[in-house]
């Protein structure tokens, strides 16, 4: 569902559920049509919004998991000079025939200690 939405708003979906070997994970890897961006996507699926935002769940440590998966992958392809940026996408299961679907752009930046 996400990946399609995502399709739909100018993202091509380069790989799904990318594990790297020494840790680390990422949702969607894309590359946004307009920008050439490389964007690493969190998907959070929540059937209401009663204890947040499913954006909300992307704690500080989970942002860590996320990073390490795209630094890997960065590395993986010989760390090209490429903008690259971190999305979350929220499903929202509140009305089961038609969820609602929304894209947060930059919902972070690489927490410390990573650089690129």
């Amino acid at each position: 569902m996400a990946a399609r939405h995502l399709a739909r708003n100018g993202y091509k979906v380069l790989y799904r559920n990318f594990r790297a070997p020494r840790g680390g994970e990422v949702d969607l890897v894309c590359r946004e049509r307009r920008s050439a961006t490389l964007v690493f996507v969190e998907v959070k699926t929540r059937s209401s919004e009663e204890h947040g935002t499913p954006g909300q769940a992307v704690t500080l440590a989970k942002q860590r998991l996320i990073t390490r998966g795209a630094l890997e992958w960065l590395r993986l392809l010989d760390h090209p000079d490429i903008r690259c940026r971190f999305d979350v996408v929220e499903v929202l299961l509140t009305h089961p025939d038609q969820p609602e679907i929304r894209i947060i752009p930059n919902a972070f930046e690489i927490p410390a200690p990573y650089i690129y």
